[in-house]
């Protein structure tokens, strides 16, 4: 049952922007993890962004930046350590010159060595900065420190109730944070991997999710309050946390174990489909590659306005059927810092791409960040081996584009289509084109089937084309056209003993 706007609960993105990385970029890359976050049920009521050298190794962001976005959620904005926290002279005239000036405090601040007075050896050795301290400190940090109310703009109803961060975070990362915002932290491999957990319908898409999620968790997992304690009995010594990653190894050697029984089956059935016509579609999440696959096959698969709607490969023939027939296959769509685990997971999947005798690259031609996608899209391809595969380029929403969109790409691809799947006319040029590809690469051929065999007068339908049909007394006489393989293999199987 879907939430109201006013129901769903409330998110704030947060970004660093590094160096090389572009204004243009940066906002792609908000855009797409706020579509992320829409996706998963949040709405974004807020962005927290930052220009910085390099990610904060304890924090991601800088102190003042982190304490803006404490403001938002609520949070104390530091990240308490059970110990009071000094700052040299130097540190302290440093930052009031930087408020003064009402500019935003960096999150790498000078070291004392570059401050303009120089403090004594032993005066460092006892004054520490939040941002001084070190991922393994910061991981230790006590949660007994008194809370603060923070968040004086916004009524406690209306405060966002998770934080997503987009990039990965490490485990003190992510704990760091949430100790200073006080809500959930999510980073952008926990909202996909949450994803394809909601969006799994079959069960090996599903084995394959809870691979890639108990992955994703394992190094997560921390002690929670009253939990430290040593278990007794069997595995006498183990904590309650180290018997939870236990159960999760024995987990992920079931799931492996009965995904290899099923990729198995699959592979089987690839096997049988070698000598057919195989066209994958493959591209970005969202492209339209289902729309592009119901209006080929005229199959009712899932068709949704949404990030990763589908994941589990659907095969269904093209519609009119042709002879031989031809099979499309719709695949999970791909995406920016698409986590490794899934890629993997995903593996037998992406299998389809790799067996097809034609892949279909999908662009939403639309997307100012179109390029950038279908570079995604080929990386991922050239990962599994799949980018030797004869392709063909298709640009998809022809009917956004504006007519400077249309001749800079025709100039730019002048072998790739454009084409609108919701109009009728684009839909079958491209069914045309698929068919032209494949009757270029076959040939002729005769072939005389017993009357004994005639039986089995259905294979020769399924791989070729019959051109011209007789009788004589040895049996049914076919002209037929197809591919050289599927004639080689149809020739030895009615070939007279």
């Amino acid at each position: 049952m879907s939430q109201s706007p006013s129901q769903r609960p409330r998110a704030v993105l947060v970004s660093v922007q590094l160096p090389g990385i572009s204004d243009t970029e940066h906002a792609a890359d908000l855009a797409e993890l706020g579509r992320l976050v829409h996706t998963l049920g949040y709405d974004v009521v807020a962005t927290v962004s930052q220009r910085r050298d390099r990610v904060a190794s304890g924090t991601v962001l800088g102190s003042g930046k982190l304490k803006e976005l404490a403001e938002l959620t609520g949070g104390r904005g530091t990240v308490p350590t059970g110990a009071n926290l000094h700052k040299s002279k130097a540190r302290v005239r440093w930052e009031a010159a930087a408020e003064a000036s009402g500019e935003e405090t960096p999150g790498e601040e000078p070291s004392d060595a570059e401050a303009p007075e120089a403090v004594s050896p032993e005066a460092d050795d006892e004054e520490l900065s939040d941002e001084d301290l070190s991922d393994a400190d910061l991981s230790e940090a006590r949660d007994d420190a008194p809370e603060d109310d923070g968040a004086q703009g916004l009524p406690a109803g209306e405060r966002p109730s998770v934080v997503v961060v987009d990039q990965e975070l490490s485990p003190s990362q992510l704990s760091n944070l949430e100790r200073a915002t006080g809500v959930t932290v999510l980073d952008r491999t926990g909202v996909i991997v949450d994803i394809f957990h909601r969006h799994a319908r079959s069960r090996e898409a599903r084995m394959q999710v809870e691979i890639a999620r108990l992955n994703y968790l394992a190094p997560r997992m921390r002690e929670s309050t009253g939990r430290s304690e040593r278990q007794q009995g069997r595995g006498s010594g183990d904590s309650a946390v180290e018997l939870d990653r236990r159960k999760i190894r024995d987990r992920l050697a079931e799931l492996r174990e009965g995904l290899a029984s099923i990729q198995q089956d699959q592979a089987q059935r690839r096997y049988a489909r070698r000598d057919q016509l195989r066209v994958a579609l493959v591209g970005y999440t969202n492209a339209g590659k289902s729309s592009l696959m119901r209006a080929l096959t005229g199959s009712q698969v899932l068709v949704a306005d949404q990030l990763f709607a589908t994941l589990d490969t659907t095969v269904r023939a093209l519609h009119p059927e042709t002879r031989p027939r031809v099979l499309v296959s719709d695949t999970v769509g791909f995406i920016q810092k698409l986590p490794h685990d899934l890629v993997a997971s995903f593996r037998s999947t992406l299998d389809e791409a790799l067996e097809a005798s034609l892949l279909l690259y999908v662009v939403d031609g639309s997307d100012p960040t179109w390029a950038a996608q279908l570079e995604v899209t080929r990386e991922v391809l050239r990962e599994i081996g799949a980018h030797e595969v004869p392709s063909r380029l298709v640009f998809n929403k022809a009917d956004r584009f504006s007519p400077e969109q249309r001749e800079a790409l025709r100039e730019r691809y002048p072998e790739a289509l454009l084409l609108s799947a919701h109009a009728p006319e684009d839909v079958a040029a491209l069914r045309q084109h698929v068919l032209d590809y494949f009757e270029r690469s076959m040939v002729e051929a005769e072939l005389v089937i017993p009357y004994a065999r005639q039986g089995r007068i259905g294979e020769v339908y399924e791989h070729a084309r019959v051109i011209a049909e007789e009788y004589d007394e040895h049996g049914r006489r076919l002209r037929i056209r197809a591919l050289p393989a599927a004639v080689a293999r149809l020739t030895h199987a009615f070939k007279t003993p």
